[in-house]
Formats: structure tokens, C-alpha cells, sequence
């Protein structure tokens, strides 16, 4: 979790981020194959770096949960692991977080996520009823 790693991801996602756009000088979508592979390797590097900070972050049970999560639903997994590092990178988060704080997080989005449906029923009328 050291400063000069996040500022070589940070680096590292701006000139992606610039040679999607045409910024770079490469003229488009179309890269060769050596940038592609340049760009798969350093987003195979910034994910090995990002288990390894939660690695650090998390305990064994609590990484596990997260993993089962991950199974169901990837795009939630991915985000508790955003907020985790985050509060990390915050200094929030002074000791390892185990399996009961991790649910208790996931509790909380949980709560805030929540999507309530609501169910509206509209009857026809027909043309012979009467409302006399």
C-alpha cells in the first residue's frame, strides 16, 4: 500500500485511459499487438497488486467470503473491495478486517443499496361496466 505503487497504477490506468482516447499519438482503437500486450500486463499487474493489498488488509475468513461473493456476484464483490481499500488508503482501517466486520460492511451497502419495488396495478375497465 505504498504511495509510489498507487502512483504508478495511477500512471500507468492515465496513458490507457490516453491511448483508448487517440491521446497518445496511436490514432484510434487499433493498437498492435505489443500495446495490447503492454496493456494486458499492466492490468495483470495492477490486479496481482490489488489481491496483495487486500491480502494485507484481510483476513483469511474474510477474504474467503469475499470470494464467494465474488462467484454470485462480481460486480458487488468488486465494489466492498473498492470501499475496503479506500478506508485502507484513508487510514480507516487499522487492523486486519475479519469475516464479522466484513459482513457488517456488506450489511451497510447492503442497506444503502437496497432497491424496493413497488407493484401498481392498473385494472382495465371494461366498456360495458357501469359505474351508475
Amino acid at each position: 500500500m505504498a504511495d509510489p505503487e498507487l502512483e504508478a497504477i495511477r500512471q500507468r490506468r492515465m496513458q490507457e485511459l490516453m491511448a483508448q482516447h487517440g491521446v497518445g499519438g496511436s490514432g484510434g482503437k487499433q493498437q498492435n499487438p505489443e500495446q495490447q500486450r503492454a496493456n494486458e500486463d499492466a492490468k495483470r499487474e495492477a490486479e496481482e497488486r490489488r489481491q496483495m493489498m487486500l491480502s494485507q488488509i484481510l483476513s483469511a475468513e474474510a477474504r474467503e467470503r469475499i470470494a464467494r461473493i465474488a462467484l454470485v456476484k462480481p460486480e458487488k464483490a468488486k465494489g466492498v473491495e473498492d470501499v475496503i481499500l479506500k478506508a485502507a488508503q484513508m487510514g480507516q482501517i487499522a487492523e486486519k478486517v475479519s469475516e464479522e466486520r466484513l459482513i457488517s460492511l456488506l450489511e451497510q451497502i447492503n442497506n444503502q443499496t437496497t432497491k424496493q419495488t413497488k407493484v401498481t396495478i392498473h385494472r382495465r375497465r371494461s366498456v360495458l361496466d357501469d359505474d351508475d
